[in-house]
């Protein structure tokens, strides 16, 4: 690059720049080649606007991004606005919160996890601003290892790993398992990160206590690392595990991530927390518990106090009726899209222990034909199942998140599409 300067008739100079190339001189990390180009949902959003822009009298019906759409429970907002007002006063003002989180919300989760009959210590619990980003930045603290991912699977998975050039190995979900894969699937009997969403996005379906004990065991007999996604554990009903250390042995191999997100309303507010537990250790004697510490007091300044304040209400005695209260919301929207499937006799997993209902598209359509059909036909959007993955071509994503009257014309336009 060449660089002259003159003087102006001020006495003042200027400088003139002369570029050399129409590039930079720097590197940037390729494995993001890997990755597809654009976000599922980008697409999706992609084509609504083209369709609403084309059919502007159209009303449309989204039942596709697991957003939802009732308020904060009030004793959430009280206590968030308690905060602001805290923070508005010298006396009770706050700076930057602990690195982990606050003791009284990680106390406030430990408090959880018993009630789930599961011991957790405070040093084990780490507060974020949500489970994709724990998720996707987990992988920061990790090696060149192999990485095992059930397929369909929500894209965070696949796409953190692409990102650092791991090679994955994905175990397939069918109608045949029920969409619950499990490890006498896997070819080769080796140790991996394995990644696990229960109750699972996008398919609904999650695992009992007996299927997940053979995931611990074998990350236990094989040295693996479990990922333990539990995004969605509120809307467990049955005699399920709603958390994965109900399970003997998996303070050895998993590591859990959950979220307020669809349990509290917190997908505007971004609250979430992982467990480490200190005796998760790697080949070579390195605590992970320590290095995901050091890994967040880097790169992460935490949850702002309000927000913090707001989840340790959301998990109080009155937060848990008040948010529970919303998730019988969902589960009756569930319900009703559920029982159109049944009438009309389309397989499907989920509606039950989670917001998700994963059908067979009809006719034998593709994923992506049945969506522009849902669109253009009943102005309904959903989420292609192929877009989570191979195993869900053919398949078709519905969430409950909607209001319940957006939910019950969606059935009535259902009903007659199919």
């Amino acid at each position: 690059m060449a660089l002259t300067s003159y003087g102006d008739p001020a006495g003042c100079k200027r400088y003139i720049f002369y570029r050399k190339r129409s590039f930079m001189n720097i590197k940037t990390n390729s494995n993001f080649h890997n990755i597809k180009e654009t976000y599922l949902f980008s697409e999706i959003a992609s084509r609504v606007r083209r369709y609403s822009a084309e059919n502007p009298e159209k009303v449309l019906i989204r039942l596709g991004i697991g957003d939802v759409t009732l308020p904060l429970a009030p004793v959430v907002v009280s206590a968030m606005s308690d905060a602001a007002q805290e923070m508005g006063r010298g006396d009770t003002f706050r700076g930057y919160p602990p690195e982990a989180g606050y003791e009284f919300l990680r106390q406030a989760i430990a408090d959880h996890y018993r009630d789930n009959n599961a011991e957790i210590k405070l040093s084990e619990i780490f507060v974020s601003d949500g489970a994709k980003s724990d998720l996707g930045n987990f992988v920061d603290i990790l090696g060149a290892n192999d990485v095992l991912i059930p397929d369909p699977v929500y894209p965070v998975y696949v796409d953190s790993n692409l990102m650092n050039g791991n090679i994955i190995t994905l175990i397939k979900g069918s109608r045949e398992n029920g969409f619950l894969p499990m490890p006498d699937a896997i070819g080769e009997k080796k140790a991996y990160v394995i990644y696990i969403c229960s109750p699972n996005n996008p398919t609904g379906a999650a695992y009992n206590g007996e299927q997940l004990a053979a995931w611990v065991n074998y990350a236990l007999e094989t040295g693996s690392l479990i990922i333990y996604d539990s995004a969605y554990e509120a809307f467990i009903t049955d005699e399920l595990p709603h958390t994965i250390y109900g399970i003997e042995g998996a303070d050895k191999c998993a590591v859990e991530i959950c979220s307020f997100s669809k349990f509290a309303g917190f997908t505007g507010v971004r609250c979430g927390w992982t467990v480490v537990p200190e005796g998760l250790v790697s080949d070579d004697g390195t605590s992970l518990n320590k290095m995901w510490f050091r890994r967040q007091s880097t790169k992460f300044n935490g949850v702002s106090y309000p927000v913090q304040r707001a989840a340790e209400a959301a998990l109080s005695k009155a937060g848990m009726h008040q948010c529970l209260a919303n998730i019988d919301y969902y589960r009756r929207n569930a319900a009703m899209i559920a029982d159109v499937l049944d009438r009309k006799g389309i397989f499907y997993t989920g509606g039950k222990n989670s917001p998700y209902i994963w059908l067979l598209c009809p006719d034998n359509m593709g994923s992506w034909e049945f969506f522009d059909k849902l669109l253009n036909e009943a102005q309904i959007v959903g989420t292609p199942g192929e877009g989570f993955g191979k195993a869900g071509e053919g398949y078709f994503r519905l969430t409950a998140f909607g209001t319940a009257e957006n939910t019950a014309e969606a059935c009535r336009r259902l009903e007659s599409l199919l």
